[in-house]
């Protein structure tokens, strides 16, 4: 699935090093040519195209003793068809990979300083690799 970027930091970047975009597929890869790139000091996944796959985006799902919060826990319950979870670089937040068609994306403030984002077009995910597993 060529909806892969490096990244710089937050920002998306193509395997040559410029900018990449989250509307134009165009600059977009693969995988395996964003990990064999040199460019940036990380890689991410743009949301759209025909991909099929949604991220919810929980900011602040841990608290300081690195439990999940109580909204967080009702959140990940109410996800269906979960494909990967990962956890955030902030060591705070999760991303939450999920099947699904394109739709209008949604921000909601939640409790303790946290947020609930998805998206499923037009964005993109800075991933980790750091896998979690709870489902």
């Amino acid at each position: 699935m060529p909806n892969w970027v490096c990244a710089d930091g937050k920002r998306p970047i193509q395997v040559d090093g410029s900018p990449a975009s989250s509307t134009m597929p165009s600059t977009w890869s693969s995988f395996a040519e964003v990990l064999a790139s040199n460019a940036g000091d990380g890689y991410g996944f743009m949301l759209g195209h025909g991909s099929g796959i949604g991220c919810h985006d929980l900011d602040n799902a841990f608290n300081d003793a690195g439990r999940l919060e109580p909204w967080a826990v009702d959140v990940l319950a109410a996800i269906e068809s979960p494909i990967f979870a990962e956890v955030s670089q902030s060591g705070r937040g999760l991303h939450v990979f999920v099947h699904a068609v394109e739709v209008r994306g949604f921000r909601r403030s939640m409790p303790n300083g946290g947020g609930h984002e998805f998206y499923s077009r037009g964005r993109f995910i800075r991933t980790t690799g750091n896998v979690w597993s709870w489902f």
